[in-house]
């Protein structure tokens, strides 16, 4: 047999290329010394390895498959981590295009807002046209002048019922009055006051409690300068007459009595208060200054809800 080369060809076949030998071919396990297996060379031309049998080396073979395969996966894994980093760095990259730069917080500046993410709900916010309350009614405003101020008055609408309780003290009501000539129902220098000042109306009432009286006089002007006047004029020997009668006997005749004077709106209201039995009243006698100070309190508070219910009533 003729020498072979280490490839186990003839080597006239390697000299002179032309038709193929006529030897019978050689079997698998019949070529030259043996060579070691190959796993990146095509399947034609790896060498066998030799055997008695004359069969190919199946765990070689098996084991190369698996080395491919392995290596293959192994390629396949670097190239998906490649492809999902380059993927990354593209959309890093259209993100801070999109944002004209890096937001130095770290955070993107122009995503859109949850509402018009995918998948996302959006809640919608009602939205009214700017609107002012007006502002709440006075009711100083609608009993400050003659014009305004028109419902029903008299000794009844100001002090109504047959006794007023105040602070758990019950006060047992006495007589009215109610004239036009405001002169007639003042004492010492109020007459003049309330002339000079153009009293159109005084309403009087008395309220007893335990032998201590008060006469509760309300002078009514047409506006509230008027009033305001009289109430600064007024001094110390300005004094609304007091009411006796229906179970108050006279006080305050020639006794030392308390007065108060105050102004609310187009009225001015005055307080006398002392013993029935004609006694003085001095500084210790603190009943006396309660009664007279409960008494102007109510009174204010009788005017003021003219002005509440008309203001109430403006408002609609």
């Amino acid at each position: 047999m003729r020498a072979r080369d280490k490839r186990g060809m003839p080597p006239d076949r390697l000299r002179h290329p032309g038709p193929p030998s006529k030897m019978r071919p050689m079997s698998y396990g019949q070529g030259g010394p043996q060579s070691q297996w190959d796993p990146w060379k095509p399947h034609t031309q790896q060498p066998w390895n030799s055997g008695d049998d004359g069969t190919p080396d199946w765990a070689a073979l098996a084991d190369a498959s698996a080395t491919r395969n392995k290596r293959r996966r192994l390629m396949f894994i670097a190239g998906g981590a490649l492809a999902t980093i380059a993927v990354g760095t593209a959309v890093a990259m259209a993100v801070v295009s999109a944002n004209g730069g890096d937001d130095p917080s770290g955070h993107p500046s122009n995503l859109p807002a949850s509402a018009s993410l995918p998948g996302g709900s959006a809640t919608a916010t009602p939205s009214f046209a700017p609107t002012s309350a007006p502002p709440p009614l006075d009711p100083k405003d609608f009993i400050s002048s003659a014009e305004k101020d028109t419902a029903p008055l008299g000794p009844e609408t100001l002090f109504p019922g047959t006794r007023l309780t105040i602070g758990g003290t019950v006060y047992e009501k006495g007589a009215t009055a109610d004239t036009t000539s405001c002169a007639t129902a003042a004492g010492g220098t109020l007459p003049h006051v309330l002339t000079a000042n153009g009293c159109t109306r005084l309403i009087r009432v008395s309220y007893v409690k335990d032998g201590i009286a008060v006469t509760v006089g309300v002078a009514v002007f047409d506006t509230a300068d008027q009033a305001t006047r009289a109430k600064t004029q007024a001094d110390r020997k300005s004094i609304v007459r007091s009411l006796p009668g229906k179970g108050i006997t006279n006080f305050c005749d020639s006794a030392i009595c308390r007065s108060t004077t105050n102004s609310y709106g187009r009225y001015a209201y005055f307080t006398i208060t002392g013993f029935t039995a004609g006694k003085d009243v001095t500084t210790k006698d603190t009943k006396v200054f309660r009664t007279g100070d409960d008494l102007a309190e109510f009174a204010f508070r009788q005017i003021r809800r003219r002005g509440e219910a008309a203001a109430s009533a403006a408002s609609g």
